[in-house]
């Protein structure tokens, strides 16, 4: 059976799976879409810390010792223009979509964050159907200037 667990600044220390366990699961399951391990780290280090305007959370499934699915939410200190949230990474084991974990995580998410959740998905990315059927809507078109 699958359990879904919450991590958060004020359980980070005693849940079961750490930084390491979670940014080497999403390095390996993001495939074409994942950043870096060290930018993965950032990003859950950000969500474990409740200082500097900085939080957030990192939404788990996980059976028998092993991680299934993930996500990690930043939030942004704001809202209104800019979402309360931003979806930074989420990740489901290669041989388990298509089960419905990812739905689940994102259930799971949507009912833990405050306020609204923005993020980032590709185009030709399978889970932006997934987004879509949940109730996330295309406003805009991003664009980033690099320096």
């Amino acid at each position: 059976m699958i359990t879904y667990e919450i991590i958060d600044a004020g359980n980070k220390e005693r849940a079961e799976y750490g930084l390491e366990d979670i940014a080497g699961f999403l390095h390996k399951h993001l495939d074409e879409f994942g950043d870096d391990p060290d930018s993965i780290k950032k990003a859950i280090r950000y969500a474990w810390q409740k200082d500097g305007g900085r939080g957030g959370f990192v939404t788990l499934g996980h059976e028998n010792g092993e991680i299934l699915g993930a996500v990690v939410v930043n939030e942004t200190g704001m809202g209104g223009y800019i979402p309360e949230n931003i979806l930074v990474y989420i990740a489901v084991r290669g041989d388990q979509r298509g089960r419905g974990l990812g739905k689940e995580l994102m259930n799971k998410t949507i009912e833990r964050a405050e306020g609204d959740i923005a993020l980032h998905v590709e185009p030709d990315n399978p889970a932006r159907h997934l987004y879509e059927k949940i109730g996330f809507t295309n406003k805009y078109l991003e664009m980033r200037y690099h320096k």
